[in-house]
């Protein structure tokens, strides 16, 4: 008589903790069918900005925001910067160079900025507007979400975002500020990063040159 050998229970795979369903385009579809669209907005040195110009970047930003007549999410992401690309900019710059005086002015100038990596954190910050798409929004039909089709449920986030998303690029421009919509290779690089955090951040490769994994059980 055999004897079943006992078997260890499966354990759930890291893609069943992860929200998000697929990304197409511009739009991250998550697993309740929500979705949403990233816009990115460039960093302003407020700081080095006149008194009155400050004053006016507050109150423009302030009108931008109580203009809006849909909701939207404000994200600023800060991370560790990596300067060893530069540094090895340097390095090569450093090489090529047959001036002694302007060699030894590089050298002087890298040490300088190791110096002041070693003695402060030097944080690269980013900033998002996040504006989000519910199910709810396609009325009764979003209220059942296990009759919906992925494909349909993209579609109409695109008809209900894109013009949120527009509308907002020009408030953006108005007031002097860069900003640009993140694509799929954009996105899948920005959640990756947020899923897998390290001390820099990480590249990810062509998102297109990737196949899906069947995750089985052994």
């Amino acid at each position: 008589m055999s004897v079943a050998k006992p078997t260890s229970p499966i354990k759930a795979s890291t893609q069943s903790f992860v929200e998000i369903e697929d990304i197409k385009d511009d739009i991250v579809l998550m697993k309740d069918f929500s979705a949403t669209i990233v816009i990115e907005v460039g960093a302003v040195n407020f700081w080095l900005l006149a008194q009155e110009e400050q004053v006016a970047m507050i109150y423009s930003y302030s009108e931008l925001l109580n203009s809006l007549s849909f909701p939207v999410q404000i994200l600023i992401l800060s991370k560790k910067m990596d300067i060893s690309s530069y540094l090895d900019y340097l390095d090569d710059k450093i090489n090529k160079f047959r001036n002694d005086l302007l060699k030894n002015r590089l050298l002087s100038y890298r040490e300088f900025i190791k110096t002041i990596v070693k003695k402060n954190t030097v944080l690269e910050k980013r900033f998002f507007f996040v504006v989000p798409f519910s199910p709810l929004e396609l009325g009764v039909s979003g209220a059942n979400t296990k009759s919906l089709h992925k494909e349909y449920v993209i579609s109409r986030a695109k008809t209900s975002l894109y013009p949120k998303r527009d509308h907002l690029l020009r408030l953006l421009v108005k007031i002097g500020l860069r900003a640009a919509v993140l694509e799929k290779q954009q996105l899948t690089e920005l959640y990756y990063n947020l899923y897998n955090p390290s001390a820099t951040g990480r590249r990810v490769g062509p998102v297109e040159s990737y196949t899906d994994v069947v995750m089985t059980s052994a």
